[in-house]
């Protein structure tokens, strides 16, 4: 007897197991392993202190974050594990940990002399430099010729900064008024300075985003709300 093998059908895909990653799964994996964890700053120099800065309470979560590499590389999934609700206090961190490596810091984040979460801040001349338009160098009421006003981080103590004035760098987000006070967000002027000198200190929500304030609830309850306000405003002058 001679017998015959029918040739096998394959198996429809929808049927085959599901062993293999899908790509977005692999591209996510690959991404978070390359994500740059940004260094520390003498400003911002640990967990706590970055949690201080951006505020929205999210201090009472620092003993819960193990390191740095860990606030910079911890995916949302992460954080909720470790107890950091709600969902809108997760998305907030991530967002600003993302402004962070992007090097957008708020004020004081580029100050490099810091103790102990206070730097000072001074008001200077700085030169500058011989290849600017001659109208830059003209002197002025509130400067000498051939210098500039600028709002610099200095050592404590010391009345100039680390570096010859020619190389320093402005304070960002701080400027001079007049002939030396200087004016920016959240600094304290040094009695006995006449405003030329300054400190500003790490505190809780300096660099926080406030969030808005809705006012007659959400858009979607905005009609309705101001429809019956209106019903109760006219049954009332009839009354």
């Amino acid at each position: 007897m001679v017998v015959r093998f029918q040739h096998l059908r394959p198996i429809p895909t929808f049927l085959h197991p599901l062993t293999k990653p899908s790509p977005c799964v692999r591209l996510h994996r690959q991404f978070a392993s390359k994500v740059a964890i940004p260094p520390p700053t003498p400003f911002v120099p640990d967990v706590q202190t970055f949690l201080t800065l951006i505020g929205r309470d999210l201090t009472q979560h620092a003993a819960k974050i193990p390191s740095w590499e860990a606030l910079f590389s911890f995916t949302s999934a992460e954080f909720r594990e470790l107890g950091i609700e709600p969902a809108r206090t997760r998305r907030y961190l991530l967002q600003s940990r993302k402004k962070f490596r992007e090097g957008q810091f708020g004020v004081g984040g580029d100050l490099q002399e810091v103790v102990d979460g206070v730097a000072e801040l001074r008001a200077v001349e700085q030169p500058i430099p011989q290849d600017h338009a001659a109208s830059t160098r003209i002197a002025t009421a509130t400067t000498s010729p051939g210098t500039r006003k600028i709002v610099v981080n200095i050592p404590p103590g010391s009345p100039v900064p680390s570096v010859p004035l020619e190389e320093a760098r402005p304070v960002q987000h701080m400027k001079v008024v007049g002939a030396y006070v200087i004016n920016g967000p959240h600094i304290q002027l040094l009695k006995g300075t006449r405003g030329s000198a300054a400190t500003l200190a790490v505190k809780e929500g300096l660099w926080e985003a406030k969030r808005g304030h809705k006012i007659d609830g959400g858009e979607r309850r905005q009609a309705e709300v101001r429809a019956k306000r209106r019903a109760m405003e006219k049954k009332a002058t009839r009354e």
